[in-house]
């Protein structure tokens, strides 16, 4: 199995949020929707944040809708696809974020940046991933 560096997992992180803007809210708003219902009912009175009206909706588990557990499960699959998006990602441009991106901090598409910056010395692979994912 492939170790991943320091860099590489920065990236993972970086991927994430930048992916996370749009997917997390499009997550948010599959569960809000698909459990409007649950959500009034059993956990009106949780703070969300935190994980919080999740945990009140397991919780209820069984009194949940079937409509409420397809978006749950629903928001999982896409919360999987992105895991896995990440992990391709990871693997493909470790080698170039180690060799060209060394001193750059991870964060606010830094990194992306770094590798734009870069392109003509970025790997095929790595430019393949970041057009199959979505972020060249």
């Amino acid at each position: 199995m492939k170790t991943v560096s320091i860099i590489g997992m920065a990236i993972c992180m970086a991927f994430l949020f930048t992916f996370s803007a749009g997917a997390e809210q499009s997550l948010v708003e599959t569960v809000a929707n698909g459990c409007k219902i649950e959500i009034e009912t059993y956990c009106k009175a949780v703070t969300p944040g935190e994980g919080r009206v999740l945990a009140c909706l397991y919780a209820h588990g069984d009194k949940l809708s079937g409509q409420c557990e397809f978006a749950l499960y629903d928001a999982a699959a896409q919360l999987e696809r992105a895991v896995a998006a990440l992990s391709y990602v990871v693997n493909e441009c470790t080698a170039d974020l180690d060799q060209l991106c060394q001193g750059v901090r991870a964060g606010e598409g830094r990194l992306l940046e770094c590798l734009e910056k870069n392109d003509p010395k970025v790997s095929g692979r790595c430019k393949q991933a970041l057009k199959d994912v979505g972020l060249k």
